[in-house]
């Protein structure tokens, strides 16, 4: 049980050096009366990060043609 509780804290503490290095996070919100469109396409993906980041590349690559 002690190694069990080890092991959870050095794989927290790794996970947390590894974000801090290695990732960035962004967030905002939407207003549920002026973004309703923007909420319910969101509602509809099943990996929103996916989806963002794909319509970002997208754009990306539309600028560099």
């Amino acid at each position: 049980m002690e190694n069990e509780r080890k092991n959870t804290e050095a794989r927290i503490k790794a996970n947390a050096k590894y974000n801090k290095t290695h990732t960035i996070g962004y967030s905002f919100r939407l207003n549920t009366k002026t973004d309703e469109d923007l909420i319910n396409r969101l509602e509809e993906v099943p990996n929103i990060a996916g989806y963002i980041k794909k319509l970002i590349r997208d754009d990306i690559r539309k600028e560099q043609s």
